[in-house]
């Protein structure tokens, strides 16, 4: 691999030490960890390089990102290779600690949030944790008046794309066995959504 094939998503480094945070603070310190959606690959380095413990195993849909996420993490020996899974696909059959998933859930169509919830419930040990990232709207309405604006231009790149209501989101993965989410603000208007199996 080399450096052109390592690709660089500018928010990834933005955002990757307040997540990183929540990540320290909810989940178990060894264990397995799946990313669902792991885009460029610099968000599953940071991870494993400040969690150790965790043996991660990076997964997106498109193989110029998988490829891009293999070059990023060469020699890293708590990352897995990056495998092919579309949230509102098959899932492989896995059994892990932790389901990862980072400013995925408005940038796909709600199958894909679907495929999240409900595969994340099939992959998941009980008491396992899924830790969803990125922007929401609360009682219907947007936290703030930029993530109207984004929401906005999702929309308009794509009907299916969009800011997805919290407590749509909530009851959907209640519906698959899941704790109420614990709700973190996070910089720039964003929220972590921690979830339990139950």
């Amino acid at each position: 691999m080399t450096d052109a094939t390592r690709l660089s998503a500018p928010s990834a480094l933005r955002n990757r030490d307040a997540v990183l945070a929540v990540l320290h603070a909810h989940l178990p310190s060894i264990g397995r960890a799946l990313e669902v959606a792991s885009g460029t690959g610099e968000h599953v380095v940071h991870f494993a390089e400040g969690l150790p413990g965790l043996v991660f195993q990076p997964s997106d849909p498109d193989a110029t990102r998988r490829a891009s996420i293999d070059a990023w993490a060469a020699g890293r020996g708590n990352i897995r290779p990056a495998i092919a899974l579309d949230a509102a696909g098959t899932w492989p059959a896995l059994t892990v600690d932790v389901v990862i998933c980072i400013n995925m859930i408005h940038i796909a169509p709600w199958a894909a949030t679907e495929g999240l919830i409900n595969g994340a419930a099939g992959v998941l040990r009980p008491g396992g944790v899924l830790v969803t990232y990125g922007p929401y709207r609360r009682g219907g309405a947007h936290t703030a008046p930029t993530n109207a604006d984004f929401d906005a231009d999702l929309r308009a790149r794509n009907p299916e794309w969009g800011v997805r209501d919290l407590e749509v989101v909530a009851d959907l993965a209640a519906s698959a066995g899941f704790s109420a989410p614990e709700i973190i603000e996070m910089p720039a208007n964003n929220l972590a959504l921690v979830f339990r199996r139950s």
